[in-house]
């Protein structure tokens, strides 16, 4: 789709680009001249961002005067969910930019309630967390109208409600949902999962009209990914097995190292580097020219950090959000350009920086969650937004995504890598809480509102496919379930 075929007025927000690429060109029709609610399903670095941008003028339409160009931005707002702050400030850089030309505002939500009703008034698109966002309608009685002008939600990444945070971004979509009655446009983003169509379901999509879904193939660049199960959980083997990894590809080609905690991002970095010293072969890290030793000493000098300051004379660097911002620009403009060949990072990396790598080696999979005092494994949509970054259009012909998990984890993420884990709800974990908390709000007066709410819930729809995922019996059927709604939500909440 040529953007010179677009109307003139939309044209604007798509400065430096002369066409769309496969997937939004498919999509092009449905997003930009329907109002339908969506759902696309696509990988990674697919251009999902164009296709919000394409519904959000798809809105701008309807509130612009097609004789005089003249926009009421005070008729609507937007409202665009991610899922972390990273997140959250890259789309705010994105969107102010792309509609600079338009008047429009683009406020980034904070959790401060006096200055969020300020943003919230003076801005057309809203750009929060869902953990914001349902602190701010909590305490919406006597701001009301600001929310009744919603006139569109995009949700950057529908697979956060398999998340264990994804109860609250249901909570959200159920009550809008439930009180809306289909006047706000939905629209829904994700990488390919197996029941899209559940997720169609809950956000009201028409399942043969407004579900795209893409697979690999369309990914900018082919990617093979392996998953290697390293035997004992000791940190030397993990250690051996990933600099083996990275030795394999340094010199001609540059490597993302994720690790699972800020602590492991210098001590893996400099267990690499111990490795290349032991074998003789640290030289590898450094570009042979010597217009990148000479930038990269020169950049020493502006470090901030000592342990980055150590790691970059050897085309070295790290990356993490208790780093200084200054040094955070530093690493990602010496590795955009090729300076650094090796890159140790968090995840947020992989979230809130759009740069890529051929390689992407994620070292390790378990985090310590401090809330329940035990070790968990990395949620699905933290591994396929790290596996994401793997590969750079306009240099690989193909790209490697490697997984390093204990033995005993390998047949899961196997499965996950395979795109063959569902995206299943976790609102009955805290079914108790979301449902109290309706109450107090006032969106739940009795019990025929309870189990309207539970059915206007993502669980509904999950619960209709899979009821044994979901405390049911293996031979309940999904009119049992309908026609039991009181004794079901009963069930539940005990």
């Amino acid at each position: 789709m040529k953007i010179s075929a677009m109307p003139d007025w939309a044209q604007p927000a798509f400065k430096g680009m002369t066409q769309l690429n496969r997937v939004q060109s498919k999509v092009y029709e449905t997003a930009l001249l329907k109002p339908d609610n969506l759902l696309l399903c696509a990988p990674t670095g697919s251009g999902k961002d164009i296709v919000a941008v394409l519904t959000i003028l798809q809105q701008i339409a309807l509130y612009r005067n097609p004789y005089n160009g003249y926009i009421d931005h005070t008729a609507y707002k937007i409202l665009y969910m991610a899922h972390s702050e990273a997140v959250v400030v890259k789309l705010v850089r994105m969107l102010r930019k792309t509609f600079e030309d338009y008047s429009i505002k683009v406020g980034e939500i904070s959790e401060d309630p006096s200055l969020t009703w300020v943003q919230i008034e003076e801005s057309q698109i809203m750009v929060t967390t869902p953990e914001k966002w349902d602190t701010i309608t909590r305490k919406i009685q006597n701001h009301r109208t600001y929310t009744e002008q919603l006139k569109l939600i995009v949700i950057d990444d529908c697979r956060f409600l398999s998340d264990n945070r994804g109860c609250v971004l249901e909570s959200i979509m159920t009550r809008t949902i439930m009180h809306t009655k289909n006047c706000i446009r939905l629209v829904g983003f994700s990488a390919a999962f197996p029941n899209y169509v559940d997720v169609a379901r809950f956000l009201h999509v028409d399942v043969k009209n407004g579900i795209f879904t893409f697979d690999d193939c369309y990914r900018h660049v082919p990617i093979t990914q392996r998953c290697i199960g390293v035997r004992g959980t000791t940190e030397i083997e993990m250690n051996r097995v990933c600099c083996e990894k990275v030795m394999s590809v340094v010199g001609k080609h540059p490597v993302i190292v994720f690790v699972q905690s800020m602590e492991e991002i210098v001590k893996t970095a400099r267990a690499i580097i111990d490795v290349a010293v032991t074998n003789d072969t640290i030289s590898s890290f450094l570009k042979e020219d010597s217009a990148s030793c000479e930038i990269l000493c020169t950049r020493t000098d502006l470090v901030n950090s000592s342990d980055l300051k150590h790691l970059l004379q050897y085309g070295f660097a790290i990356h993490h959000s208790s780093m200084t911002r200054t040094d955070q620009q530093l690493v990602e403009d010496l590795f955009a350009n090729g300076h650094v060949q090796v890159l140790v990072s968090d995840k947020s990396f992989a979230w809130g920086v759009n740069l890529s790598a051929h390689t992407v080696i994620i070292k390790g999979t378990q985090i310590y969650n401090p809330e329940k005092g035990v070790w968990t494994e990395l949620s699905p949509l933290d591994v396929m937004q790290m596996l994401g970054r793997a590969g750079r259009p306009q240099y690989d012909s193909y790209a490697e995504g490697i997984i390093l998990t204990g033995h005993n984890e390998l047949k899961y993420y196997l499965s996950l890598m395979k795109q063959e884990l569902p995206i299943e709800s976790q609102f009955n974990s805290k079914l108790a809480d979301q449902l109290n908390a309706e109450i107090v709000l006032g969106t739940v007066q009795n019990v025929t509102e309870a189990c309207l709410w539970v059915r206007h819930s993502y669980m509904y729809d999950c619960m209709l496919t899979d009821p044994s995922s979901y405390g049911l019996g293996p031979d309940v059927l999904a009119k049992d379930i309908e026609n039991n709604i009181e004794d079901l939500v009963s069930m539940l909440l005990l």
